[in-house]
């Protein structure tokens, strides 16, 4: 790439659009949606491990992902990437993450992440990795639900926008939600669309069983 990766723009244009609650009926033109439910647990100890996890590319790495981070600028990430919020009727509202004077980490001693990071995934395929470059668009931070969404970057086999969302109900069992929207980022990506297809269904089982292990320790935050 002609510039550093935290400079690169997302792909499509329908930034946070997997926060619509219409998004299955109606995504943005010309892109497929997906949307998934699992339960993966119960109590606050589940609930907990799982948002830190998803939080700090648990999801991702324990799918079979390597994680390469990029540093981004200050100044970028705290003024271009503000999540949106919306209510019951899809009328945004305030940012559902303000951040805060503290830095949270993960159980690896990396902080979660922010909106604006930018991050390469690569799924080893064989001696070579398939690399897809992406941004996380938004945070949701809720005390009860939380979770990000992260926008495809050039150089992605997909155009569009995927969420991860953990939350816990009133009966406390925790779930893990999947929503996306994509389509094949080029020509050569589109003659290859029902690999794709397949490919992409097996990731998301991937992701499904991504959070549901053991508990190492329920006190996976670290504040520093």
């Amino acid at each position: 790439m002609s510039s550093e990766l935290w400079e690169q723009r997302v792909t499509y244009g329908a930034v946070g659009a997997t926060q619509a609650r219409d998004l299955m009926e109606y995504p943005p033109e010309g892109y497929r949606p997906l949307e998934r439910r699992v339960r993966i647990g119960h109590g606050a100890a589940r609930f907990e491990h799982a948002w830190i996890t998803a939080l700090s590319w648990g999801i991702q790495r324990n799918s079979g992902f390597e994680v390469e981070l990029f540093d981004s600028p200050h100044e970028v990430t705290s003024t271009t990437y503000v999540p949106v919020h919306f209510d019951e009727a899809g009328q945004p509202i305030a940012p559902a993450f303000a951040g805060s004077a503290e830095t949270t980490f993960g159980p690896d001693g990396l902080p979660l992440l922010s909106p604006g990071d930018t991050a390469q995934l690569v799924f080893p395929i064989g001696p070579f990795g398939l690399k897809a470059p992406v941004r996380v668009v938004y945070v949701i931070d809720e005390p009860k639900r939380k979770g990000f969404a992260y926008g495809t970057l050039a150089g992605h086999p997909e155009d569009g926008e995927e969420a991860f969302i953990v939350e816990m109900r009133d009966d406390e069992s925790v779930w893990l939600q999947i929503r996306a929207f994509s389509r094949p980022s080029s020509r050569w990506w589109w003659s290859v669309y029902p690999i794709l297809r397949v490919g992409q269904e097996l990731m998301t089982r991937r992701y499904e069983r991504a959070l549901a292990g053991p508990i190492a320790n329920p006190q996976l935050g670290q504040k520093r």
